[in-house]
């Protein structure tokens, strides 16, 4: 991603991936990338400088790739709209290593599995996000094409989710009565053995 760049996106709350699939490929959406587990880790400083900024540091791998991203403070609005700074990262324990010698440490894991849909001729995503707390769609793109992406899915303006996947598990946990920790599977999926 480009050097500040804005990412626009919402979430849409779906009964489960069977059904979001269905109602995608009904729409025309076809998949651009294939289901991969994602691991996320956030990190922030002992007093958590930028979640009191609202903005995030964070290190994904997703399958064989290995990201660090920055994310700015969001702007009001019924989309969340907010600076992007993407980088390639080739190995996500040492960027970790790097990030806490520089004084931030983690402060919430998060995994989900993830699918990403395209339609021939649109700019936007869709994602399909199966997580430990919920199933979403994630719609990426401008205003204009998540507005109209949405009605054609069947959701109104009122579903829109803007929150954090931290905040949605926060959230979860209340109405569970469960004392929030990390937002993560029962038992983690397999993955083969890297040799990085």
């Amino acid at each position: 991603m480009a050097h500040g760049a804005y990412e626009t996106e919402i979430k849409l709350a779906v009964p489960d991936a069977k059904t979001a699939r269905r109602i995608l490929r009904a729409a025309g959406f076809r998949v651009s990338r294939p289901r991969v587990f994602e691991s996320n880790i956030i990190f922030d400083t002992p007093g958590l400088a930028l979640r009191q900024a609202a903005t995030l540091l964070r290190v994904r791998e997703a399958g064989p790739t290995a990201t660090v991203t920055y994310k700015g403070p969001p702007v009001a609005s019924r989309h969340k709209s907010r600076e992007e700074l993407e980088v390639a990262i080739s190995r996500a324990a040492a960027m970790r290593g790097i990030f806490e010698h520089l004084g931030f440490g983690p402060v919430f894991r998060y995994e989900k599995f993830r699918t990403e849909f395209r339609r021939a001729g649109a700019s936007g995503t869709a994602m399909l996000d199966e997580t430990p707390v919920g199933v979403y769609l994630e719609l990426e793109g401008t205003s204009r094409w998540i507005d109209r992406t949405a009605r054609q899915l069947g959701f109104a303006e009122s579903a829109y989710i803007t929150s954090s996947y931290a905040r949605l598990y926060l959230d979860w946990c209340e109405r569970q009565h469960v004392t929030p920790s990390h937002m993560v599977f029962k038992a983690a999926p397999r993955r083969p053995v890297s040799a990085r």
